[in-house]
């Protein structure tokens, strides 16, 4: 049986998140049943309500960083029982038979991985409904397990901003010895510096903004340095083992470059689209460096990351609001007013 939800969506481009009701499928033997506790606001869901990648499509429910309490499951899952906490982040499911899908990286799904919101199911072609809502139904297999003890409001960023930084420090292998940077301090980048130090790494922030010191040294930096200064950029040429850039919109990012070490790598994880001005090759040739890209990760480096959490106590700095706030926390969160990530109380549907 179907189930009816309430929850927020946008029912154009230009239209404010307003209630709206709607269907969640019948779930199916691999099938959770999830009443969302917690929903953090990622700047992507302020992307998709207004159509700037041009393939949204409506009514649209947002929400991929989703946090709740197991309430039902079907006759074949195996690893949750009502009760359960759990985080459910940008896919609910791929192909699983590629090969990405076999290693465990269905972000790179060949066959294109169904998102959590904004996409079609896979196995009945009905519309996928994000997290800003009552309840969600998702296979097991794109579910996992909040440690115990993790703060859930905390923990919510954690299934898209934190993966999108745990994913390349994993793949580039950062540990103790690592020196590692992290251009931009928002949702990913207070997030790359909370990882990246509890990892072992030496820690630098790159920023644009000066006074950013303080609150970057509390989350983990070592050492901050103001990218529009040339004497300071000058000073870690040749440092890094790894830059991972957050920055969400067009940047020159040829002054990075020179700070990689030989074999260094610059991996792009905040912006979508095309680079300005043009990548400069010398500094690549003649440092054997890359320039690369990563997104999100898969379902086992999201438990992992979250287990890692549990271990270390890592959660997201987060503002708690309620759903009938998001408008004002999207124009606040355009002109970067909050540290670090809003994350919508899911109770408040019910006021």
């Amino acid at each position: 049986m179907t189930m009816n939800v309430l929850g927020y969506a946008a029912q154009s481009a230009k239209d404010t998140l307003a209630p709206f009701r709607f269907e969640r499928r019948a779930p199916r033997p691999d099938d959770v049943v999830v009443e969302i506790v917690n929903c953090g606001v990622c700047h992507s869901d302020l992307h998709m309500v207004r159509d700037d990648w041009g393939w949204s499509f409506y009514p649209l429910v947002p929400g991929h960083e989703i946090i709740g309490r197991v309430i039902s499951t079907g006759t074949d899952v195996t690893r949750f029982k009502p009760g359960d906490h759990v985080g459910i982040g940008c896919m609910v499911d791929s192909c699983r038979q590629c090969d990405p899908c076999k290693q465990g990286l269905e972000q790179y799904c060949e066959a294109g991985h169904t998102l959590t919101y904004a996409s079609h199911d896979r196995h009945d072609q009905r519309p996928t409904y994000g997290g800003y809502s009552e309840k969600i139904v998702a296979s097991e297999k794109f579910v996992v397990k909040v440690p115990d003890g993790l703060d859930l409001a905390g923990a919510a960023p954690l299934l898209c901003a934190g993966i999108t930084m745990w994913s390349p420090l994993r793949h580039w292998q950062v540990g103790k010895g690592s020196k590692v940077a992290i251009t931009g301090l928002g949702g990913l980048g207070h997030m790359g510096l909370k990882l990246a130090r509890a990892l072992g790494a030496e820690v630098t922030l790159f920023t644009r903004s000066p006074g950013k010191e303080q609150d970057a040294r509390r989350l983990g930096a070592d050492h901050i340095v103001l990218s529009t200064d040339e004497a300071q950029m000058a000073a870690v040429k040749g440092r890094f083992d790894l830059v991972i850039d957050t920055v969400p919109y067009v940047h020159d990012v040829n002054p990075y470059l020179p700070t990689l070490k030989l074999n260094g790598t610059l991996v792009l994880v905040g912006y979508v689209g095309g680079l300005e001005p043009f990548l400069s090759t010398i500094p690549l040739i003649l440092g054997r460096k890359s320039v690369a890209g990563s997104v999100i990760g898969g379902i086992a480096e999201t438990q992992e990351l979250l287990d890692f959490c549990g271990q270390h106590g890592i959660i997201s700095d987060v503002e708690v609001i309620k759903i009938q706030d998001i408008d004002a926390a999207y124009q606040r969160m355009l002109k970067s007013d909050v540290k670090y990530r809003f994350v919508i109380d899911m109770s408040s549907l019910k006021s």
